[in-house]
């Protein structure tokens, strides 16, 4: 196959290849190991590949752009870089987006490499084009833009070549192509920064950050709402967190929600601002982040005691991040009967909404009951026992009715909530006591699919990992429970036949 491919690769090389040729050379290259490429590649046969991406044939560069793929990934990034530093600056001027991907990619791997990204930093025409590559029209082409520049950055040199130089001036001259690629550049700018409070520091200083949020507590509520989730991206970071609340920002944003009321195209941007705490919430401290901005809390339950389908949902998914955590939990139980009844209507949302909203609430109440082994105090077993049964009148009938239905989303999401409560004992015992339920748990014939059965042997999982189980169950059902565990999630117990003679 080496042989053949080599051959085929000559003909290439004299430009003289057809493009069946070509088609079987792409076949061919895919058995050849990359170490038997490496052997028989030559300078003057990725020059010819190269120069067969100049002709209008889109057939004929799809082609090329595949071998080129394997052969390149075959190569050392600094035999890449030295030797076809032009024809990756063609490629980034090329008319197709796969020709351009395939350049930038080739990119991304050059500046991985510490030998070979020096080569890059010293190639500024080329970064010049990759930064034009984030306007571009394809997203993928964009994508991938990103992607390189993201990396170049995370060096000393590269963050320095990015931010120090005359490519600041071109990050910014493409930003004002148009909105969208505004974002892209500020997408960028925050995965840099997220990298290290130097990278932060070195974005900080070239202004970008100072627009980012500028916008972000500007008028145009619909850019409000594009920023507000890639602040939140920052405020995933230890350094990112600091840096927002020096700025202010954080009680801006707080201000904002205050000042919502009185906004008529709050819908727009509120949802992103809750959900920012929820996630500040969790990373942070739950407890003092309530404490310090009681607004927030207060909103969440507002949007949660509305009407609003979308604002329900943003909610429930807030609640279920903030009482992710026992602090979260506590925070949340502080509000007594307010919560309580707020759980009421998110059971009921789960019975009665629209599929996706039923969905949301199922994995906000699994997040909300779910309690680690070690901090299963009397108290908080308690909470989450109380919590269970404000959801309905019949809880476990309820979830249980939810995990016979025919939709697979539905049944799994049912199941989760059985494995966040399985290792509480007061959970256990309502199992055991509620008709059938055990025998339901370790029939198989009712999970359909692959998710379910899966599902299913999470929920069995976490009954036989539980240190109560055995105790509270008895001994034939944990062992039917811990049978179910070791035959694993898709055993099918086989049904002999007997051979009758004379039979058909």
């Amino acid at each position: 196959m080496a042989e053949a491919a080599a051959a085929l690769l000559e003909r290439a090389a004299r430009q003289d290849a057809a493009l069946d040729e070509l088609r079987a050379l792409r076949v061919a290259l895919q058995a050849v190991p990359p170490a038997a490429l490496r052997a028989r590649l030559g300078e003057h046969h990725l020059g010819a590949l190269f120069a067969l991406l100049g002709v209008n044939d889109r057939e004929q560069v799809s082609a090329c752009v595949s071998i080129l793929e394997r052969l390149l990934q075959a190569l050392d990034p600094v035999y890449v870089i030295q030797n076809l530093r032009e024809e990756l600056q063609k490629g980034l001027f090329h008319p197709d987006d796969s020709v351009k991907i395939l350049t930038i990619a080739q990119v991304g791997r050059i500046v991985e490499d510490s030998d070979a990204v020096t080569e890059i930093l010293n190639s500024p025409e080329l970064l010049r084009q990759i930064i034009n590559c984030i306007g571009g029209e394809k997203i993928a082409v964009a994508k991938e833009a990103i992607k390189s520049l993201s990396r170049i950055a995370q060096t000393q040199d590269g963050l320095e070549a990015l931010f120090v130089s005359s490519l600041l001036s071109d990050l910014k001259n493409v930003m004002a192509t148009s909105d969208v690629v505004r974002y892209r550049v500020y997408e960028l700018i925050v995965e840099i920064s997220s990298v290290s409070a130097e990278s932060l520091n070195y974005c900080a200083k070239s202004g970008l950050i100072s627009e980012l949020l500028g916008e972000l507590t500007g008028d145009d509520v619909l850019v409000r709402a594009t920023c507000i989730e890639m602040v939140t991206s920052l405020a995933h970071i230890p350094h990112g967190r600091q840096y927002l609340a020096q700025q202010g920002v954080i009680d801006k944003i707080s201000n904002i929600i205050l000042g919502a009321e009185s906004d008529p195209f709050s819908s727009f941007y509120l949802p992103g601002f809750v959900k920012f705490f929820g996630n500040l919430a969790v990373v942070d401290s739950p407890q003092q982040i309530c404490e310090r901005y009681p607004v927030f809390m207060e909103k969440v339950f507002e949007m949660a005691e509305s009407q609003d389908p979308t604002m329900i949902g943003v909610a429930v998914d807030t609640l279920g991040i903030l009482g992710s955590n026992v602090e979260g939990k506590q925070v949340l139980q502080k509000t007594r009967s307010r919560f309580q009844n707020l759980l009421s209507k998110i059971g009921h949302q789960a019975k009665n909404a629209p599929t996706e909203l039923r969905l949301r609430c199922l994995d906000a109440i699994s997040s909300l009951l779910y309690l680690p082994p070690d901090q299963q105090t009397e108290d908080l077993l308690r909470m989450t026992e109380s919590w269970f049964t404000s959801l309905s009148s019949q809880p476990l009938e309820l979830f249980r009715s939810i995990s016979t239905q025919p939709f697979p989303d539905l049944h799994c999401g049912a199941l989760r909530v059985f494995t966040a409560i399985a290792n509480q004992p007061w959970a256990q015992k309502l199992m055991l006591d509620s008709p059938g339920f055990v025998e339901y748990v370790v029939d198989r014939s009712v999970e359909p699919d692959k998710a379910s059965k899966d599902a299913k042997y999470e929920l069995v999982k976490a009954l036989v990992n539980s240190k109560t189980i055995a105790e509270i169950f008895g001994n034939q059902y944990y062992l039917r429970l811990r049978a179910y565990l070791q035959e694993g999630p898709y055993y099918v117990k086989a049904v002999s036949t007997t051979a009758v003679e004379g039979a058909e």
